[in-house]
């Protein structure tokens, strides 16, 4: 049975049971954490409670934007996960096969497979229910739209494509994040996303 802490002045309180909550009488704004969950999230955004207190689902607009350095360090974990595959199927490949010219073609190639591999993977994976890379799962950062909802399918590829323009703009693109309160790079500006952090208490 799930069992919820709930913020009730300030300080987390609890656990209590679904009935219990219910007996509570808390608003849709109070923040509840159960099982599973990372950080408290407000009670209006879990279903069971939304059904069992008759709340509505409010959108709530993002707070924490991600910084420039950690989104950074987020895209170096990235490419050093995706680096690091293509050097183990490259090393497989090299091994598997004759000829000095095929070995230094396999080895020339991860100039444009890495750099296509991670084009790819950001796509699905920030469109996917994960909203980021693994990069930016492990540093606590999501893409959301403006709105701070899940992106969709069309906004993932806007937006990696959209990075083609910052780097031919010498990296110009990328540096208007430091002067937008939201943190937003041309690319998020032309897709209409955000780069957020994780709701802390």
């Amino acid at each position: 049975m799930n069992e919820y802490l709930v913020v009730i002045n300030g300080k987390p309180t609890g656990p209590y049971s679904l009935e219990k909550v219910k007996e509570l009488k808390i608003e849709p704004g109070t923040f509840v954490k159960k099982a599973g969950m990372d950080d408290y999230k407000e009670a209006h955004e879990l279903p069971e409670l939304r059904d069992l207190l008759g709340f509505k689902h409010q959108t709530t607009l993002p707070q924490y934007f991600a910084t420039l350095d950690i989104r950074l360090i987020a895209v170096l974990i990235d490419y050093f996960i995706v680096f690091s595959v293509y050097c183990f199927i490259a090393l497989i490949a090299v091994a598997l096969v004759d000829g000095q010219a095929i070995r230094i073609a396999i080895s020339i190639s991860g100039l444009i497979v890495i750099p296509v591999f991670k084009l790819i993977l950001s796509v699905f994976m920030e469109f996917s229910s994960r909203q980021g890379t693994y990069g930016k799962s492990i540093m606590g950062l999501k893409v959301t739209n403006e709105q701070g909802l899940p992106i969709t399918l069309n906004q993932s590829l806007i937006r990696n494509l959209s990075k083609l323009i910052c780097m031919l703009t010498f990296g110009l693109g990328y540096l208007t994040g430091f002067f937008d309160k939201k943190q937003q790079c041309l690319h998020d500006k032309i897709a209409g996303t955000l780069v957020i952090k994780d709701r802390l208490m």
